[in-house]
This record gives structure tokens, C-alpha cells and sequence, in this order.
């Protein structure tokens, strides 16, 4: 397999600060998963509860880190003060919860920086936190697996797909040898690792981190002034980088047995503005099945609204419309690429994948719970 390159980081923040919500007191140990990618930083507090977890509280916050590290190849001050001031919220939630089990973990920025170390000795001095920054085919499993409880129990090939800020991820599995009811399970497994399958379970066929996300990918093309010539050129520019992921050259058709899932503020965001919804609701987003018309149909929809009529526009918000579009960008090549009629939208990410595999390593949670979709 080729080398790979730099993965990723995360997702557009829903809000600009998640609301603090908490749950009555149960019975039961809290485990906490942070996020710390190029855009925002992110966090789930969540207990245990059968085969899935419930969420206790949440916090995501824009700081954008990976601001000017284009340029410059390190975290600009000013980056990592609003970064460290959100961790500080994050470190009293902790606290207020009194959470001892937990990972905290940074992804694209901090891995690419060449400061990025000082800046870890900087966190754990100001707030105490022990943040590490993780490899790229971590991350690409810890999205996997957040998405198994979304895998159909008719795919045969699965490919899910991560648009984040810095990176895209694209992973291929094989579930053609996996027993129909044991697919979203064979998913969950892959958090040991992508190489050396079982006998009976999923293959992972291939996987590529795309050096361009959303932030990335338009600060590329931020010169060009025509809107709708730059939609194309980062289309063009994104299906370029796909040449080393070797799926990309598949022959055989395509049919159901075939699913897409996605996984990005991108998708979400696409999906919620399919459904016109002015609040975001992720119950009607999370699982949604879309097909590639009508999220060609909101994406010409972007287009016709042009940058001033997409910052007004309440369906995307404040804080996504000056990335959507190269978003939209990625999403549309990858349904061109692979000429699927349906994409499944997964309101989750590396979050979630962080607490799924800390719960089943801790056996709190079991993976043999899990029921696909029919």
C-alpha cells in the first residue's frame, strides 16, 4: 500500500458553544473524548448505556489552531490562546463531572506544526490536561467505528468518508465474507487495527488521508475570484488527489450492496439544508439516506446564492458558510468518483469513536449489541 499522507482534522462546529446539558445522576462511570483539530475544538462527556452511550454534556468552540500554519508551518500564538482558553472550559466540565476516564487528542494541526510539542507543554501547564496528539490511521479507525452502528446489514462494500478541516480520510472495508448481521459489529473491530483481518470479518481494501479539507482546500483557491470557477477548480484539485487510493480506479458496478457513508459538518450541513431546517435538529440529520440528486440539487442551490446570499442563510450559519463550498466541493467529486445513488449521513465522528473504543476496552460497553441498519 502507498504511503500516506497527513490525516486530517475536524468537523464545522454546530454551534459556536454547544449548549451545557446535563443529565440526571446515574448510576455508572463517565468517560470523556476531546477532539482538537484545525477548526474547533470539541468535546463529549458520555456514560454507558447498553451497547451505545449517552451523553451527559458537550462543548464545541471554533479556535481555529491550524490559522496562518499553511504559511508559516507552526501554531501562531494568538491560535493557541484562544485553543488553550476553550481546553480551560473543557477542563472545569471535566472537573464539574468529576470524569477520570478520558482521551483528549489533537490531529491534523498539532501533527503537522513544528511547534506543536510546545505547544502540548504549553496545554498541559495552563490547564493540566493530558492531551497527546494521535497518528493518522488512528483517526481514520476512531471515525470507522463511530459509524458502524449506521452500516447496513446489505453492504458488501463500504466506504466511509471524513471531511475534515485539514484532511479528508477515505477508508475502504470489504464485508462480502461477514455474515449479513454481523456487519456492524465487524466494523467495531477494526479499532484493534486496519491489517490483519479475521477470518469471517471486515477487510479494509484501502485507506487514503487526503492532504485537503475544507480550511485547506480553500485557502488553495481563496485567489480565484469567481465563485463558481472556484467550486470547480477545488473539485477538479480534490479528484487529483485521489490517484494513490486504490478503489479509485474500480471497474466493477456498483449497486445496493454498495453504501457511502459520510461523516463532516460538510455532509451534515448539506443534509440539514435538504431538509430546510433553520435549527439544526441532529435527530432528523443523523442516519438520514440522501440521494446524489438532491444533494446535487442543494449544492447548485449554494451556487445560485453566491458568497453574500450563503452567509445569510440560516440553514448554513455563521461559522460554516466561508467553508462550505470547498466542502461541497469534495462531497460532490466523491459522488461522481463512485457513482452511488445514495449517501448515508452520520452525525458523528472521531468523538464518538473515542468513547466506543475506551467503553469496549473497559468492557462497559459490548460491541455485540450493535444492530445494523436493515
Amino acid at each position: 500500500m502507498a504511503p500516506r499522507r497527513p490525516a486530517g482534522a475536524d468537523a464545522f462546529p454546530r454551534e459556536t458553544v454547544e449548549p451545557f446539558v446535563t443529565r440526571p445522576a446515574e448510576d455508572g462511570p463517565l468517560y470523556a473524548a476531546l477532539d482538537l483539530g484545525t477548526n474547533s475544538c470539541r468535546m463529549l462527556i458520555a456514560r454507558p448505556s447498553g451497547s451505545q452511550f449517552q451523553v451527559v454534556d458537550s462543548f464545541s468552540k471554533p479556535v481555529q489552531l491550524g490559522h496562518g500554519l499553511e504559511a508559516s508551518g507552526k501554531l501562531s500564538r494568538p491560535s493557541m490562546a484562544r485553543t488553550v482558553h476553550a481546553l480551560q472550559v473543557c477542563r472545569r466540565k471535566l472537573e464539574v463531572h468529576k470524569v477520570s476516564r478520558m482521551r483528549l487528542v489533537a490531529t491534523e494541526a498539532c501533527r503537522r506544526a513544528r511547534n506543536s510539542r510546545d505547544f502540548l507543554r504549553m496545554i498541559r501547564r495552563e490547564t493540566g490536561l493530558p492531551v497527546e496528539i494521535i497518528d493518522a490511521e488512528e483517526e481514520a479507525r476512531l471515525a470507522v467505528i463511530s459509524c458502524a452502528p449506521l452500516v447496513s446489514q446489505r453492504t458488501e462494500q463500504l466506504l466511509v468518508v471524513d471531511i475534515g478541516g485539514g484532511s479528508t480520510e477515505l477508508v475502504w472495508i470489504d464485508l462480502e465474507d461477514v455474515e449479513p448481521a454481523e456487519r456492524p459489529r465487524a466494523i467495531m473491530r477494526l479499532a484493534d487495527g486496519f491489517g490483519n483481518p479475521r477470518p469471517g470479518g471486515a477487510r479494509v481494501v484501502d485507506w487514503i488521508s487526503v492532504p485537503l479539507g475544507v480550511a485547506t482546500l480553500r485557502d488553495q483557491f481563496e485567489d480565484v475570484e469567481d465563485d463558481q470557477g472556484r467550486f470547480a477548480l477545488m473539485s477538479w484539485h480534490f479528484e487529483e488527489m485521489l490517484a494513490d487510493f486504490s478503489p479509485y480506479s474500480l471497474s466493477r458496478t456498483i449497486d445496493d450492496t454498495f453504501q457511502v457513508i459520510g461523516t463532516s459538518g460538510t455532509v451534515t450541513t448539506v443534509a440539514a439544508s435538504h431538509l430546510g431546517l433553520r435549527r439544526y435538529d441532529r435527530t432528523k440529520v443523523d442516519g438520514l439516506s440522501m440521494t446524489s440528486g438532491q444533494i446535487d440539487r442543494v449544492i447548485r442551490d449554494y451556487l445560485s446564492l453566491g458568497p453574500d446570499g450563503r452567509r445569510a442563510d440560516p440553514r448554513i450559519g455563521r461559522e460554516r458558510h466561508a467553508l462550505i463550498m470547498s466542502g461541497a466541493a469534495i462531497l460532490q467529486t466523491l459522488m461522481r468518483v463512485w457513482p452511488t445513488t445514495r449517501l448515508s449521513v452520520a452525525d458523528r465522528g472521531l468523538r464518538e469513536g473515542l468513547l466506543y473504543a475506551q467503553m469496549v476496552k473497559d468492557g462497559v460497553l459490548a460491541p455485540d449489541g450493535l444492530n445494523g441498519v436493515a
